[in-house]
């Protein structure tokens, strides 16, 4: 075992007798031992997705009863799309509270993206890589800024991106110019890409058999690496089931979208850099070490993790996948302006990560809670649209909903404390 693998394993806490026990279940019993390790973590406080799984189905449930057309394959559809800018940017917030930090500057990372997009390929008639390079570096620096100024001289992550929030809002006031708005050509790529640039059926069955086959292989060669350390390992038909219903599921869902235009491109891009993201926090030692230090800064620091380049890599991605998100967003609206990035950009983002099941005090969550908080929030904007309620009604409902989520996320920590697993 290399010199950092055996810190990354010192930052990790010791499995539980609780756990241990989960194992033993997993192995002996099956799908009947797989669900009573689930009974045992939920009641030990670890609870996952679960709450926000269950609240999802009732927010669809009450819309479908109050409007039928909600799940209507047409809306859906316009539903996927919605997610895609903002779900991108929630997913740079994931990481960043992962560290047990913010960053309330995405907002104007994204407008100034969206502003680089419009004045780049319209008055500097750039080609559209070019576009894309310049504002990728423009996140990148800005994330980096942030970095530095957080490592170096230790100033709080809520003062820096707030600072930044407003200096880069006058950085794209500045390149938007004074009209404040510039329309993007319908017909560039990008602009397809984002607002009317759907899956072939039988590409997006493939994706879906793509998906099912590639957890069947990650659970085959997890289980494989255990036994060879000598490790309990689930059983195989534990990991069948998974693969074939999540084939299912997906299947079910191509062809209900597919009876309208289809999966929007733009959303497989969005949930592809989930996974991607998901992999990396999972099964790649700067994933490990985004954990240790969000668990515990000075603990991470004892064990050798290089405390320092983390923070500075999590600020960098996430001011990236600001930039990409606003480059989605001004793609979809098919415009650039004073409002892009602006409004409840933030808000939506943060609440996204939030809901979706990422802990503000840091050290737990996943990629997935970009996904499952978006679909959340958007559902309940669209659900109230549908029903032509007032804007006001979508911001109580949803600061409600973040709320019950931090309570959650508390009373799971405080559950996790007494089992002896926080």
């Amino acid at each position: 075992m290399s010199k950092t693998d055996e810190t990354l394993t010192a930052a990790t806490p010791t499995a539980s007798a609780a756990d241990l026990q989960d194992e033993r279940l997993l192995r002996d019993q099956g799908l009947g031992g797989a669900a009573k390790a689930f009974v045992r973590r939920v009641r030990g406080g670890d609870i996952g997705s679960l709450p926000v799984v269950v609240g999802l189905i009732v927010i669809w449930a009450v819309f479908q009863a109050l409007s039928p057309d909600f799940l209507s394959p047409g809306n859906l559809v316009n539903l996927a799309l919605q997610c895609a800018a903002v779900g991108t940017i929630a997913i740079g917030i994931v990481l960043v509270l992962l560290l047990g930090e913010i960053d309330l500057s995405v907002g104007s990372v994204s407008g100034l993206a969206a502003a680089i997009l419009g004045q780049g390929l319209t008055t500097l008639g750039w080609p559209l890589w070019l576009v894309l390079v310049v504002a990728l570096a423009v996140g990148a620096a800005a994330g980096l800024l942030y970095g530095l100024l957080f490592t170096r001289f230790g100033v709080p992550s809520f003062v820096i991106t707030l600072a930044g929030l407003l200096g880069f809002l006058g950085l794209q006031l500045l390149i938007l110019g004074p009209n404040g708005s510039i329309n993007l050509p319908y017909t560039d790529p990008i602009v397809q890409f984002a607002s009317a640039s759907y899956l072939p059926p039988w590409l997006a069955y493939l994706l879906a058999a793509i998906a099912a086959g590639g957890l069947f292989v990650t659970e085959v060669r997890r289980a494989a690496r255990r036994r060879k350390a000598g490790l309990s390992t689930g059983a195989m038909s534990l990991t069948i089931t998974k693969s074939v219903l999540l084939f299912v599921g997906l299947a079910v869902m191509v062809w209900y979208l597919s009876r309208d235009f289809g999966t929007g491109t733009s959303f497989v891009f969005f949930v592809v850099l989930v996974v991607l993201m998901n992999f990396l926090l999972k099964r790649t030692r700067w994933g490990r070490s985004v954990y240790a230090v969000g668990g515990n800064v000075e603990a991470a620091r004892r064990s050798g993790i290089r405390v320092n380049r983390i923070y500075i890599s999590v600020f960098v991605l996430t001011s990236l996948f600001a930039t990409v998100g606003g480059i989605l967003a001004a793609a979809r609206l098919n415009s650039a302006s004073l409002s892009s990035g602006a409004g409840d950009t933030n808000l939506n983002a943060i609440a996204a990560a939030v809901i979706g099941g990422t802990s503000l005090f840091g050290g737990r969550g996943s990629a997935w809670s970009a996904l499952l908080g978006i679909i959340v929030i958007q559902s309940i904007s669209n659900g109230l649209t549908l029903l032509s309620l007032d804007s006001s009604i979508r911001y109580m409902i949803t600061g409600a909903v973040l709320l019950l989520a931090v309570i959650i996320d508390s009373l799971s920590r405080r559950s996790r404390a007494s089992h002896g697993a926080a």
